[in-house]
């Protein structure tokens, strides 16, 4: 049982860094992903890309994720996965009516953040119901970094 979960001590964190660049996130969730095949070892050894993804609803109770590239499995045979593929997002039935009503607003979407593996060893997606910023915006927040890393440096002298 100990060496089950020290396989599961190194944790798979893959980020959508673009995400924070280009939207405001309203509101965050943690959802499962139902996933087939080869696809949870792909994840495992981190051949995951989350930039291009984006999720939307099918019916009022279904969420969908689309864009998320899990590469094919080295060690797969014919049965491996499609890499780009639809993927339903697993959500209590509170959050799915939640994000539902929100994602109706104009200039909403909920995009993919962060994929990772839980201390179960399960896949999870958090998920952000997010605004999309303007070019302004984007210039606001470079500043703002380029500000703190100026602070940092003339500290750490």
């Amino acid at each position: 049982m100990t060496k089950d979960k020290d396989k599961f001590a190194k944790q798979i964190q893959i980020k959508n860094k673009r995400a924070s660049f280009e939207y405001f996130f309203i509101d965050t969730y943690i959802a499962g992903i139902l996933l087939t095949g080869t696809e949870i070892k792909s994840i495992r050894m981190g051949n995951v890309n989350l930039t291009d993804g984006y999720c939307f609803f099918k019916t009022p109770t279904q969420l969908v994720t689309i864009g998320i590239n899990i590469s094919k499995y080295n060690e797969g045979t014919y049965n491996n996965h499609e890499p780009i593929r639809e993927r339903l997002l697993l959500l209590q039935k509170q959050e799915l009516k939640k994000l539902y009503d929100k994602s109706q607003d104009q200039g909403v979407t909920i995009i993919p953040v962060r994929l990772f593996i839980n201390d179960r060893g399960w896949a999870k997606l958090e998920i952000a119901l997010a605004k999309g910023k303007k070019l302004y915006d984007k210039r606001e927040g470079i500043k703002e970094k380029d500000v703190k890393r100026e602070i940092s440096r003339s500290l750490a002298d």
